[in-house]
């Protein structure tokens, strides 16, 4: 097996804990401590975050059976890159309060669409 699928399956796997760890936490510990509203965007960031973990799975699997290239490692750091700013900034605006973290969000959600793309592209690109 690859290094880079090594890599994306071992990050997918703890993005994936992670996953489950935040939406239990979230379910048991919170829903009665954060209003409607920071609630609803924790559960997005938790969303996401399953989705992307996924993802990154996904690009350690098709890593382990397509050739190494620059596009599929780019995809799988622009994904992990993703996870952290877009779900990490929803996350720590629904549990602080601080408005200004839903900046950040974007720039997670642009990494998250171009790691996407990147996967396409090696895809396509695959003989």
């Amino acid at each position: 097996m690859s290094l880079s699928a090594k890599v994306f399956l071992g990050l997918g796997s703890f993005a994936m804990l992670l996953a489950v760890a935040m939406g239990a936490f979230g379910a048991h510990a919170l829903k009665k401590t954060l209003t409607a509203e920071l609630m609803a965007i924790y559960e997005t960031a938790v969303h996401y975050h399953f989705y992307h973990a996924l993802g990154l799975l996904v690009i350690g699997v098709l890593a382990s059976r397509l050739p190494d290239t620059t596009l599929l490692r780019g995809s799988g750091i622009l994904m992990a890159a993703g996870l952290l700013l877009f779900s990490g900034s929803l996350y720590a605006l629904s549990l602080s309060g601080i408005r200004w973290l839903g900046a950040i969000t974007p720039i997670g959600g642009i990494a998250f669409l171009l790691a996407w793309l990147l996967l396409l592209i090696a895809v396509i690109r695959t003989d």
